[in-house]
């Protein structure tokens, strides 16, 4: 099932990448991983109603991402991109997991672009979602923004493509996140640091 599924997400991509190449004149597809900085509100939650407090985390741990960029020139494009909490992690006693969701529009500037090399300056909006998952209805209550919250995010992000061959690409990105009114963390302000693998269509 699982191979199934796999062949059928590729599958998407090439037919999705194939009909943009109609109206864009490159586009990329990539698959990495990274973390995510927040650090903990310093709160501490008598989750269960036992007179246990338990603390609130900062937001680290492993991030896959993925993005599909698509240009209209060798200098302007959008792009989005994905990134999402691997495995549930502690939040004052609950398990939780977040996601990120991006749309940008970005510029290669020409001055410093080679064959080999593209660098990528992106700004954009997008969302921060985070969900928590627990047996107990009363121990939610007690955490703020369970069973689920989502955040707009401003969004800022600088990366390049280092082209190992003419259309195979390892893409290290720094992003920085602005999250409006972040309150299950100590700060609104969210780095994200990742390196993806990608595959560009209707690369010259």
């Amino acid at each position: 099932m699982k191979s199934i599924l796999n062949a059928a997400v590729l599958l998407l991509v090439g037919l999705s990448a194939s009909r943009l190449q109609v109206c864009a004149q490159e586009v990329d597809a990539y698959l990495g991983v990274g973390t995510a900085r927040a650090s903990s509100n310093g709160q501490q939650i008598d989750t269960f109603g036992d007179h246990t407090l338990h603390a609130t985390p900062s937001l680290g741990g492993v991030l896959p991402d993925f993005g599909i960029n698509v240009f209209f020139n060798k200098q302007v494009g959008v792009g989005w991109t994905a990134s999402w909490k691997w495995s549930a992690a502690d939040y004052a006693g609950l398990k939780y997991r977040s996601t990120f969701h991006t749309f940008d529009g970005i510029f290669q500037p020409a001055r410093i672009r080679t064959r080999r090399f593209v660098p990528e300056l992106r700004a954009g909006i997008g969302m921060t979602s985070v969900h928590f998952e627990f047996d107990d209805q009363q121990a939610c209550d007690q955490v703020p923004g369970c069973p689920s919250s989502r955040f707009f995010l401003a969004h800022v992000a600088g990366a390049g493509r280092l082209y190992v061959s003419d259309h195979v690409f390892v893409r290290p990105a720094v992003d920085l996140h602005y999250v409006n009114h972040f309150f299950l963390f100590g700060t609104n302000w969210v780095p994200r640091y990742s390196i993806s693998l990608g595959y560009s269509f209707g690369k010259e």
